[in-house]
């Protein structure tokens, strides 16, 4: 590989929040373990959330066909212990046919639902040992 070739980095995409941005940034504190690195409004209309390499805009959007028809995968290491950490909050999140499993193709994976109606895979492919 060559320096001059361009490279893709981390992304961060935009997901819309609901009509209460507020309520989104606790739900992805409380039961997803993000943390707001960044919010703008009064009321709140955008917000920046993390965990570890994962960052998320969360941006006002009342359309919930618009959250219903967005998702996004996030690969994780560990991910039966980031499963049993949703499950010890109440499980709430997790999507009702989005439990834990490992897939014909591969990853071990499970889906969430956020407060908007957004689907968020967390998935881990096995390591060869």
């Amino acid at each position: 590989m060559t320096a001059d070739r361009p490279t893709l980095g981390t992304i961060s995409p935009l997901i819309p929040a609901g009509e209460d941005v507020s309520a989104a940034i606790a739900f992805y504190e409380q039961q997803l373990g993000f943390r707001a690195i960044h919010q703008e409004g009064n009321p709140v209309r955008m917000a920046i959330v993390e965990r570890d390499s994962a960052v998320l805009f969360l941006v006002q959007n009342g359309d919930r066909m618009v959250a219903e028809g967005t998702s996004l995968r996030i690969q994780v290491n560990g991910i039966e212990q980031l499963y049993q950490e949703f499950q010890a909050k109440g499980g709430q999140a997790i999507h009702p046919n989005g439990h834990l499993e490992t897939k014909p193709w591969g990853p071990k994976e499970f889906a969430i639902l956020d407060l908007a109606g957004v689907c968020i895979t967390f998935y881990e492919f096995p390591t060869s040992e």
